[in-house]
């Protein structure tokens, strides 16, 4: 307890150097090997997640927030695990490190810079604890309410590789990956190429859709482009001082992350894709679907990742 308080006090005088009136937010995940689905059909994959989700848990903060971080590693576990939080600046070997089965950690961390950060697992191999799904989204707002326009929908997309063997580390670093996903799922949200899907995003024509994009990796680039649209404003690393007009797509690669804006004039529907061919067409599209009748609560609050 006396390391923990220590850090959150450094943390904060880190702050008020900043001029940053400090708030503490505690995030607490636990590190779960579950079995989920990895396509609209239901077949089963041995994932490793926190919360039992893939993606995990979004957190969001707010730039100057002090994050008091709690690492549960369940007792079923059958590896140690760990979080590597790249909105924080800290010690690597103390605050990374990996906890066994049934053990917990502790430790703080200021979120100075606002943005969309990727958290994933750092434990060894990093390379296997990515790909089996321990990955997620920190969103650290700026302090400053209009340092972006303000957005009427958000949505969070995670980009990663399938691997058939979980269990083959071999393959991972070969990159002999079998289709690429949106938030842990193939064609997830795209019905066109996937008449088993049921879930699009959903917008209204003339709103401003913030598409907040991670790419997990392990091992590719993504090359994001709005087909039938526009990229109106793109943030790399989503923060607001990083911002670029009117692009037809933004290159993500793998660990890193960005901010989107869209904004449709019309009724209809864009296509959300890594446009590299061999991505999109094994299952990284997304249908982005503006209609005058749209659901009002999709994009918001707690709906700005579609599970």
């Amino acid at each position: 307890m006396k390391k923990v308080t220590l850090a959150l006090t450094a943390a904060a005088l880190a702050m008020a150097a900043l001029g940053v009136q400090a708030k503490t937010v505690k995030v607490t995940l636990t590190a779960k090997e579950v079995e989920l689905p990895i396509d609209n059909k239901g077949t089963m994959y041995r994932a490793w997640t926190y919360d039992g989700q893939v993606p995990g848990p979004i957190v969001r903060v707010k730039e100057g927030d002090i994050v008091e971080f709690t690492l549960v590693n369940d007792k079923s576990s059958k590896n140690s695990h760990s979080t590597d939080f790249h909105a924080a600046r800290v010690d690597v070997v103390k605050e990374f490190d990996s906890i066994k089965p049934g053990e917990s950690k502790k430790y703080t961390f200021a979120a100075t810079s606002p943005g969309t950060f990727f958290y994933h697992c750092g434990s060894d191999p990093m390379i296997q604890h990515i790909a089996r799904g321990m990955y997620g989204v920190i969103i650290v707002d700026p302090k400053d309410e209009n340092a972006f326009p303000k957005a009427d929908r958000e949505y969070v997309l995670v980009q990663s590789e399938l691997y058939q063997n979980p269990d083959n580390q071999a393959d991972m670093m070969a990159n002999k990956w079998t289709n690429i996903m949106f938030n842990g799922g193939i064609f997830k949200y795209d019905p066109v190429h996937d008449p088993a899907a049921t879930r699009v995003l959903q917008a209204k024509p003339g709103e401003r859709v913030r598409i907040h994009f991670v790419n997990a990796g392990v091992n590719e680039f993504s090359s994001f482009h709005p087909i039938a649209g526009i990229w109106d404003r793109v943030y790399p690393s989503g923060n607001p001082k990083n911002v670029l007009y009117g692009l037809q797509s933004f290159v993500v690669g793998p660990g890193d992350g960005a901010a989107f804006d869209i904004i449709s004039p019309v009724e209809g529907a864009n296509a959300l894709v890594d446009h590299s061919m061999h991505h999109a067409l094994t299952g990284a599209i997304a249908i982005l679907q503006f209609s005058n009748d749209a659901d009002p609560k999709a994009g918001k609050g707690d709906n700005i990742i579609v599970r």
